[in-house]
């Protein structure tokens, strides 16, 4: 019997707020919409509060991406572009003829995958 009574109970609670809802819909507007958007800010507060300090810390960025941003790193030392700092100070100073630096390169990042050429699909011949 309690079985079947709990989810009447429910029913019940249910409609019991959405009446409550409805007539205060009606009777105080700006305070219902006010107490509603009051509540949503809390709620997006607490779970941004969580989400910052808990959530993102806990979840590694993928192996994908972590290679996608030292690539990046490296495309960007690699291409770096000269600064103008260096450039105006040299204006006032002789202009000496720039020494290029011939160290030791970085092995590229990239590498070749061998494919498979001599294994081709047989084609119907006419």
């Amino acid at each position: 019997m309690t079985r079947n009574k709990l989810p009447t109970i429910i029913y019940v609670i249910i409609g019991l707020a959405l009446i409550g809802l409805i007539s205060q819909l009606f009777t105080n507007t700006i305070d219902f919409l006010l107490n509603i958007f009051v509540m949503v800010a809390i709620g997006g507060a607490i779970f941004a509060v969580v989400y910052f300090l808990f959530l993102r810390k806990r979840t590694p960025p993928s192996s994908d991406m972590k290679k996608y941003k030292q690539a990046v790193k490296q495309s960007k030392e690699k291409y770096k572009q000269p600064s103008m700092q260096a450039k105006s100070t040299s204006h006032h100073r002789t202009q000496q003829t720039p020494i290029k630096n011939k160290g030791k390169k970085r092995p590229s990042h990239l590498r070749v995958i061998d494919g498979q050429k001599n294994k081709r699909k047989k084609r119907a011949s006419n």
